[in-house]
């Protein structure tokens, strides 16, 4: 099991940093563990903190006064979110939720902004990060407007397998269907019979625990 110092010499940002820099992280970096259901981080609070996910599965969602709740993007093992607030020095504009019990690392504002005043690697990590995330969101965009919904369970799952926005994923995904579910916006029943019809087009096996991509390329492709 991970702990805050090897999710930081994990991470690509961390890999570039200098000793003198990677403590200055790793001091300004906590840890706290967030049962499933609960909020890692809500929309409207102030932002003092970029997060990275040591162990678990997030749900980024905007959830609106009417009722309404709208899944962005599933968030995993590795992968590092928050840099956009914290940048623009607004409100958070989003909820992110714990799928199942999550360990979280929190970095303080003043860490990451010391690490931006300091560290050229550092800033051209982010430079990197933000450039992913914005495709990240024009293909959600894209594929909630235009993709049926066996199609968009495939997109869903391929993009869990960006090597900068999540370096922890591995070909065995430790996901449920239900929480699969929760990330394309669809009931655990559909989430079910679009990974059947994945299955029989020979891109992944479900398994004891979770899901076996057995063809990545397949899913970033299904339905073209």
């Amino acid at each position: 099991m991970k702990n805050v110092e090897e999710l930081l010499r994990a991470s690509l940002w961390g890999q570039a940093l200098t000793e003198a820099e990677f403590d200055r992280a790793l001091s300004g970096t906590s840890e706290r563990t967030i049962a499933a259901g609960a909020f890692i981080c809500m929309k409207g609070e102030p932002v003092d903190y970029w997060m990275g996910i040591i162990d678990g599965l997030g749900k980024m969602a905007s959830h609106w006064t009417t009722g309404k709740t709208t899944s962005l993007t599933g968030i995993s093992t590795g992968a590092w979110f928050g840099e956009g607030s914290l940048l623009k020095k607004e409100p958070r504009r989003y909820d992110v939720m714990a799928i199942r019990e999550t360990r979280v690392a929190y970095m303080s504002r003043s860490t990451f902004t010391w690490l931006l005043d300091n560290s050229i690697a550092f800033n051209r990590f982010m430079i990197t990060q933000l450039n992913e995330r914005l495709g990240q969101f024009i293909g959600m965009m894209e594929n909630e407007r235009l993709l049926d919904i066996d199609t968009r369970i495939a997109r869903v799952l391929a993009a869990l397998f960006n090597p900068v926005l999540y370096p922890g994923t591995t070909h065995f995904l430790q996901i449920s269907q239900e929480e699969l579910g929760y990330l394309a916006g669809v009931s655990r029943q559909r989430a079910n019979q679009g990974l059947k019809v994945l299955e029989d087009a020979g891109l992944v096996r479900s398994e004891y625990g979770g899901i076996h991509v057995l063809n990545l390329d397949g899913l970033r492709s299904f339905g073209d």
